[in-house]
């Protein structure tokens, strides 16, 4: 694991890690986005075969940094599942009693459709629009509030910053031959950021940057910032 990026916004250190989430240090909190657990036991079922090695990695990724940060909670910034249980959520059954001590949050996406008993019995705690916490803001997808990136947040007070995910969002890097290669990014506007999927098995939106804002992108499991 390469070591983290210093991030600092609204007077509070973040540390963003080239697998896909953030650390906030004042909170103790690993903040991740789009885990879509479950997804590749979705395409077996309709016949797609994807291993299911690749749901595996995506555990193990979170296991190393949980090992790393040591966080005392875990803010899941929606679609921590992706559809129907399957056998694979009865994996993240097992992996949750690994870590009893940890606080499990989930501000529920769009994929997130398990009955709530489901997540009683994880000991995930549920947030059906938004988690606040301090003057930082979690909602699954921002971008509903408007057509188009950039945008500026409707919140209660300036001082909020948002955090979501949904988009997946990427950027275009271009090299030499007319050649471009699209990688996942976190973004970091004015108002709110925007988490890449931590689920590898995603594509990627692409999102056009104004100057002022910032982009960390994730190219060969390392933290680029473009700008």
């Amino acid at each position: 694991m390469h070591p983290p990026i210093s991030y600092r916004i609204r007077q509070q250190q973040l540390w963003l890690s080239s697998e896909r989430c953030i650390f906030w240090e004042e909170e103790k909190a690993l903040i991740v986005s789009d885990l879509h657990f479950g997804k590749t036991g979705h395409f077996r079922k309709s016949g797609i075969g994807v291993p299911q090695t690749v749901y595996k990695m995506d555990l193990q990724r979170l296991v190393a940094q949980i090992q790393y940060f040591q966080p005392r909670q875990l803010i899941v910034v929606g679609d921590l599942f992706h559809s129907q249980a399957n056998k694979e959520l009865d994996l993240f059954l097992r992996w949750r009693e690994n870590f009893p001590e940890l606080a499990i949050r989930l501000i529920k996406g769009n994929h997130d459709i398990l009955n709530d008993s489901w997540y009683t019995a994880a000991e995930i705690l549920l947030n059906a629009d938004s988690l606040l916490l301090g003057n930082f803001h979690f909602i699954h997808d921002i971008t509903m509030s408007t057509p188009k990136l950039p945008l500026v947040a409707d919140k209660n007070s300036i001082s909020d910053y948002f955090f979501s995910g949904h988009i997946h969002p990427g950027v275009r890097i271009d090299g030499l031959g007319k050649q471009s290669l699209c990688f996942p990014c976190f973004y970091f506007g004015r108002d709110y950021a925007v988490l890449p999927a931590f689920s590898r098995f995603t594509g990627v939106a692409l999102i056009d940057p104004l100057e002022d804002e910032n982009i960390f992108a994730i190219v060969n499991d390392r933290l680029v910032q473009l700008q």
